[in-house]
């Protein structure tokens, strides 16, 4: 028989944020998170998400025994403000027992259903910058921070309990060999000079920290159009600027402003942290802390982790003056291979944007949706 159990006290969180720990303990690409950022992640009077969103999170156990974890997530913006009335979930993972896997989403559904929303979707998390999809390709690579893994039988779960695909995405590489300066160099020296365009560099954070409540404003504004976009509040971005700017290297952070210094397009790379957090295995203390920051000094790999452009700027080759900027960071830094985060299939312009790379898709995960 499954129990599921509302997990509502720190230790029962706390048991929420460890089981992916013992599902994948013996796996070689599984990535797990810092233990501790988790359940700020999760804490309402640390995460300004609550303010427009609703969570709660739940255990699955048999025998006494945690064996899977749910969390169900209304973000009010997006069913007020937008209308779209979707009952979202995320972090869901589960031993592979179809019992299991049915009592937490029929959960989901229970709640879906009480706050009178129309279907769910998941994986996902609260906000666009969360992680997003169930894996259904690319078993065999090792994860990323910013990324969900998942053994393969959980797809066989989805599609046994009535839910069809929604959403496909895909996880693209090239090797930094595959930049060829010939493609952007001279083009960019060209649009700089048409558009009166500025490429900023950083060498400190806090050089950084006046242009982030900008960066963020042209995040919402260059990704509006997208499909499951939720816009982020300014209280947000407070939260986002602590939570994940300390973790860039400021020069792998670059901006291109007009000659107003208005922002006009971005990019935020981080160094690939995968094989430092396994290190860590959860925790900052003693030694994770050491882990993390050699990597983020030496790490030979990099994820693409944002970009955007400005609306007016959009198709007049803004872009490459920011892989002009990154060339000269990576060529310094010897950089071996560029990784970009999960990218809607949909989602042609940015295929166009990296198509002179040569990038492979190592990777591809969806989300699921039933209505309810």
């Amino acid at each position: 028989m499954i129990t599921i159990k509302e997990a509502s006290s720190k230790k029962n969180l706390t048991e929420f944020v460890k089981f992916p720990f013992e599902i994948y303990k013996n796996s070689k690409y599984w990535v797990p998170p810092i233990i501790k950022q988790e359940l700020e992640t999760f804490n309402k009077d640390k995460n300004p998400i609550f303010k427009d969103a609703d969570a709660r999170f739940f255990l699955a156990y048999k025998s006494g025994k945690i064996v899977g974890r749910i969390a169900a997530i209304i973000n009010w913006l997006e069913v007020d403000k937008q209308n779209i009335k979707k009952m979202r979930f995320g972090w869901f993972d589960f031993i592979d027992d179809l019992e299991v896997s049915k009592a937490l989403l029929e959960t989901i559904e229970t709640i879906g259903r009480e706050n009178k929303l129309e279907y769910t979707e998941g994986p996902v998390g609260f906000s666009n910058l969360d992680k997003v999809g169930v894996m259904t390709e690319g078993f065999d690579h090792l994860s990323t921070m910013i990324t969900w893994y998942n053994h393969p039988y959980y797809v066989n779960h989805y599609e046994a309990h009535g839910f069809k695909v929604e959403k496909g995405y895909a996880e693209n590489k090239f090797p930094f060999a595959n930049v060829k300066p010939e493609f952007f160099k001279k083009a960019q020296e060209l649009i700089k000079r048409r558009y009166k365009l500025t490429a900023l560099k950083f060498t400190k954070t806090e050089e950084v920290m006046p242009y982030a409540d900008r960066m963020f404003d042209l995040f919402n504004e260059s990704y509006s159009s997208l499909s499951s976009f939720v816009e982020i509040t300014d209280i947000q971005k407070a939260y986002f600027k602590k939570k994940f700017i300390s973790f860039v290297n400021p020069e792998y952070i670059k901006f291109v402003v007009d000659e107003d210094d208005k922002l006009v397009g971005f990019a935020v790379v981080m160094p690939r942290f995968a094989s430092a957090l396994q290190k860590a295995n959860g925790k900052l203390f003693p030694f994770g802390f050491t882990h993390i920051l050699k990597a983020k000094k030496h790490s030979k790999d990099v994820i693409f982790y944002l970009i955007g452009i400005h609306p007016d700027y959009q198709n007049k080759g803004v872009h490459a003056v920011i892989f002009n900027e990154y060339y000269e960071t990576f060529k310094e830094k010897g950089i071996e291979t560029c990784y970009r985060t999960p990218e809607l299939e949909d989602n042609h312009a940015i295929k166009q944007i990296w198509k002179h790379f040569d990038p492979k898709v190592y990777a591809r995960r969806k989300t699921f949706r039933k209505d309810l």
